[in-house]
């Protein structure tokens, strides 16, 4: 069983905070392929639409008016939660970049002091 490292498990949780962020883009372009089909079966159904702010409803009884109004408020939905997903798992992303820039600075400097104090070792050895 091999243990992980600080440095790899922030690489992991970066890599997965990554694809994570890339599905809740496919799930905002999936609300958008929702909406906008919505929107167009409402508005192809009857030339007599009634609005709501921005979101087209039929209210007489058609078969298409209810996929029309669910495809509508579903893309909204999963437009909303794929922008806020995709924002959070960008934002904890970020977190992990940051962690690990620390840890590669401290990993650098902690080699760095290591080198000094072999060259230093080798500069007394040669003269003594």
């Amino acid at each position: 069983m091999r243990t992980m490292s600080f440095r790899d498990y922030l690489h992991e949780k970066s890599e997965e905070s990554r694809h994570n962020e890339t599905i809740a883009y496919l799930m905002f372009l999936a609300g958008v392929i929702f909406f906008v089909g919505g929107i167009t079966e409402t508005l192809s159904l009857t030339e007599n639409v009634e609005w709501l702010l921005f979101i087209p409803y039929h209210t007489e009884p058609i078969a298409g008016a209810v996929l029309g109004l669910s495809l509508t408020v579903s893309g909204l939905s999963l437009m909303v939660f794929g922008i806020a997903t995709g924002l959070n798992y960008s934002r904890k992303r970020s977190w992990y970049m940051q962690e690990l820039r620390k840890a590669t600075i401290v990993e650098e400097e902690s080699l760095m002091q290591k080198k000094h104090s072999e060259n230093s070792r080798r500069r007394k050895t040669s003269k003594g």
